[in-house]
Parts: C-alpha cells; structure tokens; sequence
C-alpha cells in the first residue's frame, strides 16, 4: 500500500510540473441554439457580395447550415492555421455548404477592425469573412463568451451547437480536435 501512495504522490507531482494547455469555458454548449447576432464585415469573402463595412448577422445569413464561428482576440500563428484549414475545408465540402466567419474583438471597435484586417489580410483566406461583433469586447452576451478566453471556437450545424473549444492563449488551440467537430458537423 506504501507503494501506491509513493506513486501517486510522484504522479502528481511529475504531471503537476507541466504545463497543458488551459481550456476554458467558453461560448454556448453542445446542444444549444446559436441566436442572432449583428456584426460589421471588414474584410475577406469578397465573393459573398457583402461589402466591408456592412452591418449585417453572418449567422443568419448561413442559417441551418453547418457553420464554423471564430471570436478570437488573437492573430497568432494558430488563429492563421485554423483559418487555412477552415478555408480548405469550405472548399472541399461546398455541396454541404459549410460555412465560416471569424468574429476580433478588442477593447474598442476601432482596435478590433485594425486586427481583424490585419487577420484577414495575413491569412489571404478566400471564404471566409472577418466581421468585429456589435459587441465588440466580449462577442454577443448571450453567446457567454469567457472574457478570459483569447479564442473561443464553436461548430455548429441545423442552428444548434456540436461542439465549443475555449483556450486562455490562442496558441494552445487544438486543431486537430476542431477539425475532427467540423468533420463530425458535416455527417
């Protein structure tokens, strides 16, 4: 019995020293509704025919198609891969319709159009639209988005949720496990 409580001691203290990436809660959960929400277009998707500096809910216009929705306050080196690979994905699975914005929030709403055209300009994405919330800090409230939370990534499909990813640093996004709730969107 000595042993078991030596490993476990050891085991907690070996794991304890690392660091893993700190998901946090964030944004609706599986299961629930996406609602409406206003945004302004600054940028990408030119072929939508949405002007920049159009307000408008990007949610609506994808209606129950499945849909992938970014808020991120981040342009960090995963942000950019993320949206490649979405931008792939829309390609590849046009006959689903699958769709993707890319919500920037900031401290104003200047600050966050200034990222969110930085963003879509350094991501040279083809399909996907990056928009700055009418709430601008946090995203829209009823979409309970952490504010602690740098990106927060919700996949949804038929207007509910499939699934929410919430990371404290945008860097400690996991790819793999969004693109696997996009994949499980589309079926």
């Amino acid at each position: 019995m000595k042993c078991v409580k030596i490993l476990a001691v050891a085991a907690a203290l070996f794991f304890g020293s690392f660091s893993f990436a700190e998901e946090v809660t964030s944004g609706l959960k599986s299961g629930e509704a996406i609602g409406p929400f206003n945004v302004t277009k600054v940028g990408g998707a030119e072929e939508d025919t949405v002007p920049a500096g159009k307000n408008l809910c990007y949610r609506c216009r994808n209606g129950s198609r499945p849909q992938v929705m970014v808020f991120t306050r981040s342009s960090d080196a995963k942000v950019l891969t993320l949206v490649g690979k979405l931008d792939e994905a829309i390609t590849k699975n046009s006959e689903k319709q699958l769709r993707a914005f890319v919500n920037y929030m900031g401290e104003s709403k200047d600050a966050a159009s200034e990222g969110a055209k930085k963003l879509a300009e350094s991501s040279k994405a083809k399909n996907i639209p990056f928009v700055v919330p009418n709430e601008f800090e946090n995203g829209p409230e009823d979409y309970g988005l952490n504010a602690k939370a740098e990106i927060t990534v919700l996949v949804a499909n038929g207007g509910k949720v499939v699934s929410s990813f919430g990371y404290s640093k945008a860097s400690e996004l996991d790819l793999e496990a969004v693109a696997k709730a996009v994949e499980t969107a589309l079926q």
